[in-house]
């Protein structure tokens, strides 16, 4: 445990690559959320983020530059070459990243490369933002990477801001679908125990909850649930492959106040879902990255 965690991280945003920010923007707004204002960031890659009330975020990530995002990428910056790898291996949509909030990135550095499982060099940046009310901010970040070598296209990071964006993004934190927040990541592997001790360095959580199909690891606002291909299915009907032996991001779970909200909201945009159980589930779609699930706040 590093020495800032009496209470694990909390998940910051997860990292969705996108064919491109256009379709990703088309698809989001038909599922029914408000989608932030396009940025850039300098490396090549460029975001439009969707904001929820839980301070949780989703960043569909696109390519704005090929070539300034492969030199970067070769001058060793990880989110860029792991953005990079991900797309060749898992094709130009999915869920590639989690990002923990972090009080210290450089402490949570420290302690990946203590434990061997730095996934590279810190990242420090700035990009402009684009406020509701169409005043320009600068946002900061100081990124420390995680990997391990058996999961090559899942990558954890921790995210300190340096000078953090104004509080107020009410306007962007309320969606048509009625979602307030993520409330648990499914991850799946055939041994998805196998990855505990990775998942819980990133966190900073050492406790974990066994479960009839993997483990459970605790965020300080959200379950990360690593799952077998059968609890996968079990849970999200998604049909997992025991063949991929790394740890592979596969669906979203978030939490809305009224499902019939949600359902009317997805019927009349012509959204294809299924029910199941207290959730309903949205296949992958180009724009969208990976599998969405909504259930109700009990």
């Amino acid at each position: 445990m590093n020495e800032h965690s009496a209470k694990p991280h909390p998940l910051d945003h997860v990292v969705l690559p996108v064919v491109n920010i256009d379709l990703a923007r088309e698809r989001l707004g038909k599922l029914g959320f408000t989608v932030a204002a396009d940025a850039r960031h300098r490396f090549g890659t460029e975001n439009a983020c969707v904001f929820f009330a839980d301070k949780t975020y989703l960043e569909p990530l696109g390519i704005a530059s090929v070539e300034e995002s492969e030199a970067s990428a070769r001058l060793g910056n990880v989110f860029t070459a792991r953005n990079r790898a991900f797309r060749f291996r898992c094709g130009e949509e999915g869920l590639s990243g989690l990002a923990f909030g972090s009080k210290d990135a450089s402490i949570d550095h420290q302690n990946f490369v203590g434990n061997g499982s730095s996934a590279g060099e810190m990242l420090q940046f700035t990009r402009p933002m684009t406020m509701p009310d169409g005043s320009e901010s600068i946002a900061g970040f100081k990124l420390a990477f995680a990997g391990d070598l058996r999961a090559p296209d899942l990558f954890l990071f921790s995210v300190e801001r340096v000078n953090p964006l104004p509080a107020d993004r009410g306007a962007l934190e309320t969606h048509a679908n009625g979602v307030t927040g993520i409330a648990e990541i499914a991850l799946c592997a055939p041994d998805a125990a196998a990855f505990a001790a990775f998942v819980g360095l990133a966190v900073a959580q050492a406790a974990v909850e066994k479960t009839g199909f993997g483990v459970n690891v605790a965020a300080s606002n959200v379950k990360i649930s690593l799952m077998t291909p059968e609890g996968l299915e079990a849970y999200f009907e998604i049909a997992g492959s025991s063949a991929d032996r790394g740890l592979r991001g596969r669906a979203i779970l978030f939490i809305v106040a009224d499902l019939a909200v949600t359902e009317a909201h997805l019927a009349a945009n012509g959204v294809t879902y299924t029910r199941k159980n207290n959730r309903i589930l949205v296949k992958p779609a180009p724009g969208q990255g990976t599998l969405f699930a909504f259930e109700e706040t009990r």
